[in-house]
């Protein structure tokens, strides 16, 4: 048999840094609304579930047409760790395996996240999650000392090591593990790297705004 794969949609009223970044206008539409649309193009996916403490994004999700979980208002609160999130909606999530997809991320491309599957069912008897990252390629110091070049012998930026950075644009890990580890990154994952355009995440109003441009020059339309 089968197993079930569903995209996980986090979403919470309370966003800090960008207020109602989730619904806020977002290239004529809004960034929930763009990343359900998104996903029920993935044909890999047997279902969508948006999980929010918030009716407002509930209502989109369902007139959109695919699963709401209403969340505890405990669990979208800003002081309660990742940790402790992540287990209550893959405890809410009715699925074998989710794909956690976070609406910040509006940059990746469809075709990118149906390759993320494809290497998920791969992959996944050898690793126990597959998690998008990207390269850094740049100088980096911790206690004024260079971490990854010597300034004795300082290399051209594309011959800097191989510095990988989650980016959380998409996640898939089995649900049971998820719970276990409280945690969509397992000990053993597999890094699939994207690009710097599609790994672009939206933490402050500069992300917003220029994720917002990015988006309507490259996106908009397909």
């Amino acid at each position: 048999m089968s197993k079930v794969l569903k995209a996980l949609i986090p979403v919470r009223s309370g966003s800090e840094r960008v207020q109602n970044k989730n619904i806020r206008p977002f290239a004529n539409s809004n960034l929930l609304e763009i990343k359900i649309k998104q996903l029920k193009k993935i044909k890999e996916l047997d279902g969508i579930v948006v999980n929010s403490n918030n009716d407002e994004m509930l209502s989109i999700a369902r007139e959109l047409g695919v699963e709401t979980v209403k969340r505890n208002d405990y669990y979208a609160q800003s002081n309660v760790s990742a940790n402790e999130m992540f287990k209550n909606v893959a405890e809410n999530c009715n699925a074998d395996v989710i794909m956690y997809s976070n609406v910040t991320s509006p940059m990746i491309e469809s075709n990118t996240i149906s390759n993320i599957i494809k290497c998920y069912w791969e992959q996944c008897h050898e690793y126990d999650s597959v998690n998008t990252a990207h390269l850094i390629k740049e100088f980096l110091w911790k206690n004024n000392k260079p971490i990854n070049y010597s300034i004795t012998s300082m290399p051209r930026s594309q011959d800097l090591p191989n510095i990988m950075a989650l980016n959380f644009a998409i996640n898939l890990i089995e649900r049971k593990k998820m719970i276990e580890l409280t945690n969509y990154v397992s000990h053993k994952p597999y890094l699939y790297l994207i690009d710097k355009v599609e790994a672009i995440d939206i933490d402050d109003m500069v992300d917003f705004e220029f994720a917002e441009f990015m988006y309507k020059k490259l996106r908009m339309g397909e």
